[in-house]
């Protein structure tokens, strides 16, 4: 499967996908538009092995119900990660059976030599 997870209204995410350039066969799904469901956020966890990887510390909500001070297991990165989609960390690229999470250059020039691989 090759599949990317992005907010359409994050210029990060957009500028991200150009940069990327993915092919035709991948699946784009907006996660305002068409929320993370339990069955994909469990592929993802299978890929990383851990929720708190998939969560975002930087949303404007986890300040706002000051979760920095609380003592969060991995049940409840799962739980914020469902109930609202600005707790998933963007983009999440998934190769096959690789997954890329964030926004960070290093991760970026991961997916994208990848992605490279994939279509030569």
């Amino acid at each position: 499967m090759k599949k990317i997870y992005f907010l359409k209204t994050c210029n990060t995410c957009i500028r991200i996908i150009k940069e990327l350039d993915p092919s035709s066969n991948f699946v784009f799904q907006d996660i305002k538009e068409q929320p993370i469901i339990a069955s994909q956020l469990e592929e993802m966890h299978q890929l990383t092995g851990s929720y708190e990887t998939l969560f975002s510390k930087r949303a404007k909500l986890y300040k706002e119900m000051d979760l920095k001070n609380q003592s969060l297991k991995e049940a409840d990165f799962k739980h914020y990660i469902l109930n609202h989609y600005t707790f998933l960390k963007r983009p999440v690229i998934i190769l096959d059976n690789q997954i890329f999470i964030g926004n960070s250059q290093k991760t970026i020039k991961a997916a994208k030599s990848q992605i490279e691989k994939l279509c030569l």
